[in-house]
């Protein structure tokens, strides 16, 4: 059973940093991407980010290019993905949550696609104020 457990998540002010973590457990070989999406009160859920497992491509929405960066950490079975957030700013706010998806890579055309991912954390509360 793949779980994924995010931590990291905080307040800060405009213009800070944090880095949140996504550690999986229970690690499936067939999971070829992983993703960060966030959910603010009263929206959608959204795509942040996303890599191919491997040193594959990475995605990023518009709104955090330049900004944020995803990576990932497969050395010594730690099985952990990194999301740095750098210049936050309070449209940031929300709930993180990480999630992986197999046996398929993303694409262009599908990482921001919640519904191709299997397994979520519980996320992780990112505040921002101005």
């Amino acid at each position: 059973q793949v779980q994924l457990v995010e931590s990291g998540g905080g307040s800060v002010q405009s213009g800070g940093s944090l880095r949140l973590s996504c550690t999986v457990s229970g690690w499936s070989y067939s999971t070829l991407c992983m993703g960060w999406f966030r959910q603010a009160p009263g929206k959608e859920r959204e795509g942040v980010t996303a890599i191919n497992i491997g040193g594959g491509a990475r995605y990023y929405a518009d709104s955090v290019k330049g900004r944020f960066t995803i990576s990932q950490d497969n050395a010594n079975n730690k099985n952990t993905v990194y999301l740095q957030m750098n210049s936050l700013k309070p449209e940031d706010t929300a709930m993180y949550y990480c999630a992986s998806r197999s046996p398929y890579y993303c694409s262009s055309g599908s990482w921001s696609f919640s519904g191709s991912f299997a397994y979520w954390g519980q996320g992780t509360q990112v505040t921002v104020s101005s």
